[in-house]
């Protein structure tokens, strides 16, 4: 199995896993580990460290949008914060999301369900704005996921940039392993430039 098949599979796959338990079924344990060793073997040539990890759900309910995401530890080590490289599986295309994206569900404890998704998107235009250099390799300044609910709503507003691929794209492993460096390299530049601490409005920091 290779990244673009792995990606493949999930999203060929997902609608249909979504009729049985996730307990025991064979795409969940894809996403849990098939995806993400395919995953890390792709990062293998960049320097790390980088963590890895892929959510088709919890427990007994699959995810309506499920995730493969790499954290570099000395940001964060889970989605719930931080900012982060994840791809992102859409509800109503043939599709995979690749972004870089803000921590959803601390904006939503810190702000409320109501006004995290206008944070999430003023600190996303911000951060956009401090990445304006890489502008041209991860063009997608928005992503839709085709579904209702606060997380994927969420997920949505915490996009910063990245790339969107179709079935046909996944076909090409030297592609999905450059913009992976690229993705890697925005991250990390979003590291020196400040991460997500922004100027306030009175100009401080």
């Amino acid at each position: 199995m290779s990244l673009g098949h792995a990606l493949r599979r999930i999203i060929e796959e997902y609608p249909l896993a979504r009729l049985d338990p996730p307990a025991g079924h064979p795409l969940a344990s894809v996403i849990r580990k098939g995806a993400p060793e395919e995953l890390r073997a792709a990062l293998a040539p960049i320097d790390g460290p980088f963590l890895v990890k892929g959510s088709p759900g919890r427990g007994s309910q699959w995810a309506a949008i499920p995730w493969l995401a790499v954290f570099d530890p000395a940001i964060t080590t889970s989605a719930t914060r931080g900012y982060y490289l994840v791809y992102l599986f859409p509800a109503h295309r043939e599709a995979v999301h690749l972004s870089l994206a803000q921590g959803t569900v601390a904006a939503i404890r810190s702000y409320g369900p109501t006004a995290a998704g206008a944070h999430l998107r003023a600190s996303g235009a911000a951060l956009k704005a401090r990445l304006s250099d890489f502008a041209d390799s991860l063009p997608n300044a928005t992503i839709a996921l085709g579904s209702a609910g606060e997380l994927p709503e969420g997920y949505e507003a915490a996009h910063i940039l990245g790339l969107t691929y179709d079935l046909p794209d996944l076909g090409d492993e030297r592609r999905l392993h450059r913009d992976l460096a690229v993705a890697v390299a925005a991250y990390r530049a979003l590291k020196t430039r400040g991460g997500l601490d922004l100027p306030r409005s009175d100009g401080t920091a």
